[in-house]
Formats: structure tokens, sequence, C-alpha cells
């Protein structure tokens, strides 16, 4: 029997939303915290909103002695506590009956041969096709142990017209040796097409409309470059301590965690040309451009600074300070602050400064790029009637209140010229009628698709990581991070850094 088309559905109609095709998805690691409060979660809310098939198959592997019914009573209290769609028993009657667990390491050959039987029993009860992704939702140590049993035992190949993929998580490696031994390691299983890296920032929805703002509108185009805007600053601010991830956090850091991904990630997407198309390899060679342009400073001890909390007061309540936290070394050098000053070399932002500044227990959570302009060369205005008057910035805030504002200077209402800051906003949720989707949704969406524009290419994670290791070298070899308290914005030597160039930090 051939496909035919279905003649009641448009092609056209953009109401009709992409509907992910038969397919299954294993997670790896799904006892952990990332599963229980986001993939799950995301599973079932796409499941509600009817973008998986009906067969669509969920299966985890982990080392519990767990029955597919302890499974799926695991996964029905996770979706109950951490779903963003309505509880909904039918969509979860049909979702429940296409899990499966299966138990044991990562090293135990008896566990995958079950994996493999039970993919191909999913296959024949549940029509997923041979189409399976593997979430790797486990340590990067454990990553070759993972796909080289993947390959060993015949699970990395579908068959004739199915596919396979490869999901992984960051951290990809902590600096460029091991990334490249790491990217080795997965291509030598997964062609690179079919390796997919989750960085969750770029499925946020403020994250894509970065390209939207500049692309689809003529307005804000011709002002971004070199002859109209000051300089960039990219913030990733976080209000919670380490919590329970000393294991993983300390001796990675913060510049490690975030900067290397999140935040050069944002900068490629705010600095690149206008891609030929939204696809995944067009957007790969603008970022690529961007990122092989990017500058460091010459002098790192001037425009780099990193930072460790101290014990202090966050929302009304006594915190401890880093070196204080369990698990942590008490003579730690781990950042829990970083900020840097990049530059990029090419025609449209040279001499532009692009401030980039990550933290944790800093004033309040919020993620924003501001586009900061320079001030008008003529004034015919006297001082005193601007003496409130800022630079005109276009801020775009990723989280938590997505939205973008623009600041610009107006009349104060009055007999005489007063000139002041204002500013105009849009936001999310008071111009659309549906709640923005979890990053994840959107993410393991793209997976079943095989839509690869929202994840960074092997290529760009090793161009981060060149972009990042001599600063960190010079770190390791320069002193100590400088103390901040928990709850203020960061150690004084970050205002310093841009107090410097005549300018200060945005206070999000």
């Amino acid at each position: 029997m051939t496909d035919a088309a279905n003649p009641l559905r448009d092609a056209l109609d953009r109401r009709l939303p992409r509907i992910a095709g038969p397919s299954g998805l294993v997670i790896f690691g799904v006892t952990g915290d990332l599963s229980r409060k986001k993939l799950m979660p995301a599973v079932y809310d796409l499941a509600n909103r009817g973008l998986l098939p009906p067969g669509f198959s969920l299966v985890g592997f982990a080392r519990r002695d767990w029955e597919h019914e302890d499974f799926a009573q695991v996964v029905h209290e996770a979706v109950k506590e951490h779903a963003r769609t309505p509880f909904r028993e039918e969509v979860w009657e049909q979702l429940s009956q296409g899990m499966r667990f299966v138990p044991g390491v990562f090293d135990d050959d008896e566990a995958f041969r079950t994996l493999k039987s039970t993919i191909e029993e999913l296959d024949k009860s549940r029509g997923t096709g041979g189409n399976f992704a593997f979430y790797l939702s486990v340590p990067p140590k454990f990553f070759p142990t993972v796909v080289s049993q993947l390959k060993k035992h015949g699970l990395s190949e579908g068959g004739d017209g199915s596919w396979r993929r490869a999901v992984i998580e960051k951290p990809f490696g902590r600096d460029l040796p091991s990334a490249q031994e790491l990217n080795a390691i997965v291509h030598d299983v997964f062609h690179p097409d079919q390796v997919f890296r989750i960085d969750h920032y770029l499925g946020k929805e403020t994250v894509q409309n970065i390209l939207a703002l500049r692309f689809a509108n003529t307005m804000f185009e011709p002002l971004w470059n070199r002859s109209y805007v000051d300089h960039v600053q990219i913030t990733m601010a976080e209000d919670i301590g380490i919590g329970g991830r000393a294991g993983y956090y300390d001796g990675i850091g913060s510049a490690r965690d975030v900067i290397q991904n999140h935040l050069l990630q944002l900068l490629a997407l705010t600095a690149m040309e206008e891609p030929a198309s939204f696809g995944a390899k067009a957007l790969l060679t603008e970022k690529l451009k961007v990122l092989n342009a990017v500058r460091l400073p010459n002098d790192l001890g001037k425009h780099t600074v990193r930072g460790q909390y101290t014990s202090g007061w966050q929302g009304g309540l006594k915190v401890r300070g880093y070196l204080e936290e369990e698990g942590i070394d008490p003579k730690s050098k781990t950042d829990t602050f970083a900020a840097m000053r990049l530059e990029i070399d090419n025609r449209r932002w040279a001499g532009v400064p692009f401030y980039l500044r990550t933290g944790k227990r800093l004033g309040r959570r919020v993620t924003e790029i501001a586009v900061v302009f320079q001030r008008a060369p003529h004034s015919p205005f006297d001082a005193t009637d601007t003496q409130e008057l800022g630079q005109n910035a276009l801020v775009i805030r990723v989280q938590p209140d997505e939205g973008v504002t623009i600041r610009f200077g107006s009349k104060v209402p009055g007999t005489q010229m007063e000139i002041r800051d204002v500013t105009m906003d849009f936001a999310y949720g008071e111009s659309f009628t549906e709640s923005s989707p979890e990053a994840y949704e959107r993410l393991l969406l793209d997976v079943l698709l095989g839509d690869a524009n929202l994840f960074p290419r092997h290529q760009e994670v090793e161009r981060s990581w060149e972009i990042l290791d001599p600063v960190e070298r010079y770190w390791d070899k320069h002193g100590r991070p400088e103390q901040y308290q928990a709850g203020t914005w960061g150690p004084e030597g970050a205002d310093k850094m841009l107090a410097r160039d005549g300018r200060s930090w945005r206070r999000p």
C-alpha cells in the first residue's frame, strides 16, 4: 500500500502542528532529577498536545529492580507533579501502555540484550517502526560505555527505512582535548547527523525569538552593528547555590558550566549574519563564522573575573558560602561567578565589546541579552534636562518573565523640558493566548522529527572550548576566585572590569 496524501490536510495550514511519526524514546539514567523533573513531564505534555504518535513508547534503563508497572508509577508521579498541561486519564492510559523498564548497569551485556528484545517487542506491539532515540541522561564518564554497548548489541543502527539517534546532555567535555575525544567516541558509533547535543537554552521560545526579532523585521537589523551599538551584555544569574550537585560542580565551575555552552550560543545568535534558511546547516554556517571571529582580550587579568560566593542573606534566609557547602573541599578554587569581555573581529562588530557574566547566589534568577546603543552624537537639550537619561537598550529576557523590553528617552509631562528613560514591554504571557512550551518539549519533539537546527553541532562545541580554555588556564595559575556575598550581584572586580571601559553592568 502506498502512502497517500491526506486530502484534508493543507501543507500551508499553520494550525496543524508537526507530529512525530512512529517512534520511541529510551532514557538511560531514568531515575535522575533531569528525567523526573523535565524529560518524563515533557513526554506527557507532548502526548497531551497530540504531538506524539498513538504507539509512542518510553523505555527506562537504570539500576533498579523494577517491573514495568513500577516504572509507569514513577512516570505517573513525575507527570502529576511537574507536567505543564492538565492531567488527562485517557492520554495517560494510551501513553502508559507503551512504557517498559530494563534493569541493569551500563556494562551489563545481559541488560542490553534485554533492551534489544524490548525494542523488538515494541516494534511489533506498538508499531514504533524501529525508530528509537537514545537519551543519555547520565554523567559524561558513562557516555563511552553506553554508546559502545549500543554498537556492540546492534542497537545503534535501525533496519531499512528506520532511524536511530543519540541525545547527549552537557557537559560535552571539560576542555578541548576531552571534547574532541568524546566526539570521536560518539561519532564512531553514530553518524554526526544522528547525534543531538542538548542545550536546553536553545529550546526556549525567547532564544528562538532572537532570530525572528532580527530577521523578520526591518526596524532592528539596520542598527544591529558597530555604527549604533555601544556594547552587548549577556547575563545568566541564578539565586540558588549548588544544592546537591557538589560532586558534579566542584572542579567544573560556572565558566565551564554556563559560558562555554549557553552564553556563547546566545552570543552567536545575537551576533550572526542572516542565514540562508532556518535549516540546521545554514544556521551552523553562520554561528560558526561568529564563533571563529571571537577574540579574547590581550590582558586576561583585567578583562576576566571569577568569584566564589560566601555566606549571606538571600530571600530572607541565611545561606552558606560555597566552601561551607556539603561535599566541597575547603581549599576549592572552583568559580561560582565568571565574567569576561570578548570581541568579534568582523566588519559588523569590530570594536564592540560583548560582556558575558554568570553566577550562583546572585540577586535574582534572570537570563537576558541587553543590546545597549550609543548615546546620541549631539544633544540639543541642556544637561539638566537629560540628567536622568541613560542609553537606549533593547533587552531580550530569556527567563523567567520571557519577553522583550525597549528602553528609550521620553519627555516627562509638565511645563518644562525634562527627559527620562521609559520602557516599552512585550511579554509572551500577555501577547499570546498559548503559554510557551517547556524547552525540553520542543527539543524532544525535534529529536523525534530529526530536526537539528536547535542543537549545537560538534564544531561549535569544540570552538567554544577553544575560546574558554586559555581563560581557564590563566585562572589556574593566578590566585584564587574573588569573594562575593550571597545575594549580591557578584564580586567588585566585575564592576571594575566594566568601569575601566567607562560602562556599568545593567541591574536586571
